[in-house]
């Protein structure tokens, strides 16, 4: 596997991809000090420009949204499932929350007649609602749009016999019927009461502002004498056949504020010249990250070469000598034969280790929770390692504390996470001659899921009496491929991979895990505590257990080497 070449093009990438970052951002920066200095009287325009169109938007917006509100309130009073009530609900409050609409009508669009099934004015001439009824059914109704979604709000501003109209209509549906609902407003009112409201805020010594017809006759505001520019803005949606007219008297304050503008674009040349150096060092730290990282890699890989050599080293050494019927009685063919499925099973282990890592890593870990006790777990765990360490003459004591509560747990994983801690205690606390593990109650509650309700936590706890852990180095070792100072000195093999898997299993079952260490006064001992919330005693069990037959399952489990 062609390895390091391809480590060494992945490096190369960043410098690649630096070199035309940094010309492109050289060129950025002298495009812009050079736009500031020699096109400042461009920029002063085109502010005051903006300035004027953003004013010019704001005013229009502004009307518009007062009409849509209004038309929003007609709405919410009109039920078209019990028509008798609009004007009960609408009218108290018309002349506050609506003070543009004058009337509000409801047709029936099912018939070819359009028939007005509902009409409630505030106006108190009854002619001028007769006169508005015929009207809107034999010139505006024709007008209207009903083309795509003909339940939106739309508006129809019309001109008839030199006469402004502005109506606002959707259509309702209703047990298989459709309504049109339609909202009058008075443009008088709007020109005469709510532009002088909505515009007071208007300074008139530097600015200048009025409203236009269709015609460019003026129906709101003085004409506009001087200023640099004059833009007119029609209203989007409302009075879309007028247009507002905007113009700024004087541009000092703005020339000011082109003068801010290229302070402002100097302080960013500078603040882009940072980012740039700040990006180049970002780049380098990456790479000598990444550089860091592929030298784990390969150690990574060295590591797990050598462990899964030595175990097919000796099952092929010893199935050679039982092939070839060179064992001298059955006591050694015994020994053998223990030795070959006691390196099978280190052997599978460490492959399951690296496979559930690499799911890890590809973020495709899938566990199968259930409730459980995380006591049997921790002793089939135990079980798996006590001929291992009575082979190295150590010894595994478990000790479990009374009335543990359950917690929602995988079986299989937890087992791989407390497999990897004894493995870890058996290889670098030889000299310890001891590992004991507790499971016991610990107080705080715990967070996992909505099906978890969480009673404290319960704790496993694997300690030794071997050299302990650096302070400095206790932060990394949960991280990939992070091996300690001690172990490479003592040339203790692994791949650097266990405690990161135990850090991800402990954390998914919504726990988490710790190492203490030193535990003795001469620097010696290291404990690694998983912590897990537990769950409220379950009170419908026994019930279950009486009902349903007992029965038994082993659960899958791997064991895994670091």
């Amino acid at each position: 596997m062609d390895l390091l070449p391809s480590v060494g093009k992945r490096h190369r990438v960043p410098y690649f991809a630096l070199v035309p970052a940094i010309v492109v951002a050289v060129l950025v920066l002298g495009g812009i000090a050079l736009r500031t200095t020699l096109q400042i009287e461009k920029a002063r325009q085109q502010t005051v420009f903006d300035a004027t169109l953003t004013l010019a938007n704001e005013r229009v917006d502004r009307l518009d949204k007062l009409i849509i509100a209004q038309d929003n309130v007609v709405a919410a009073h009109v039920d078209v499932a019990n028509l008798s009530v609009i004007a009960r609900r609408w009218l108290p409050t018309a002349a506050r929350e609506t003070p543009t609409v004058r009337a509000i009508l409801v047709l029936d669009m099912d018939h070819e007649a359009h028939d007005v099934l509902a009409f409630a004015s505030r106006g108190a001439s009854g002619r001028e609602d007769d006169a508005f009824r015929k009207l809107l059914l034999a010139r505006l109704l024709p007008q209207m749009n009903f083309s795509g979604d003909a339940t939106e709000l739309r508006h129809l501003h019309h001109v008839i016999d030199q006469q402004s109209l502005l109506v606002s209509y959707w259509e309702r549906e209703h047990l298989g019927r459709r309504f049109l609902v339609v909202a009058w407003h008075e443009v008088p009112r709007l020109v005469h009461e709510v532009m002088p409201r909505l515009f007071r805020d208007l300074d008139r010594e530097k600015s200048r502002m009025n409203v236009i017809d269709e015609e460019g006759r003026i129906v709101y505001g003085p004409p506009i004498i001087g200023g640099e520019f004059t833009v007119g803005r029609p209203f989007p949606t409302t009075l879309y056949n007028w247009r507002l007219q905007m113009a700024l008297t004087t541009a000092e304050e703005l020339g000011e504020k082109v003068e801010r503008q290229r302070l402002i674009e100097i302080l960013m040349v500078g603040f882009s010249a940072l980012v740039a150096l700040a990006g180049l060092a970002i780049v380098v730290l990456a790479s000598v990250n990444e550089r860091r990282l592929a030298a784990l890699k390969s150690d990574f890989v060295a590591n797990v070469s050598h462990e899964l050599k030595t175990p097919l080293s000796l099952v092929r050494m010893f199935g050679e000598l039982l092939l070839g019927d060179r064992v001298p009685n059955d006591a050694k063919r015994r020994q053998y034969l223990q030795i070959i499925v006691s390196e099978s099973e280190r052997l599978t282990a460490l492959i399951e280790n690296v496979l559930d890592f690499a799911r890890v890593e590809r973020g495709k870990a899938a566990y199968e929770f259930a409730r459980g006790s995380v006591a049997e777990v921790a002793t089939h765990a135990v079980d798996m390692y006590r001929y291992r360490a009575e082979r190295e003459e150590m010894t595994v004591e478990l000790t479990i504390a009374e009335g543990l509560p359950e917690a929602l747990i995988d079986a299989r994983a937890l087992e791989l996470a407390i497999v990897n801690l004894l493995d870890n205690a058996l290889k670098y606390a030889k000299d310890g001659g001891r590992v004991e593990v507790a499971v016991e109650a610990e107080g705080g509650g715990g967070r996992f899921s909505e099906l978890a309700r969480p009673a404290g936590r319960v704790a496993i706890r694997v300690s030794d009496r071997g050299p302990g852990i650096d302070p400095d180095e206790q932060k990394h070792i949960f991280e990939r491929f992070a091996r300690g100072r001690r172990a490479s000195e003592r040339q203790v093999r692994g791949s650097g991979i266990g405690l990161a898997l135990v850090k991800h299993i402990a954390e998914s079952h919504g726990g988490s895990v710790r190492v203490e260490s030193p535990l003795t006064e001469d620097g010696r001992g290291s404990a690694f505590v998983v912590s897990l919330p537990a769950l409220e005693p379950d009170r419908e069990a026994p019930e279950r257990a009486a009902r349903s037959t007992p029965s038994t399952a082993d659960a899958a489990s791997g064991a895994g080497v670091t």
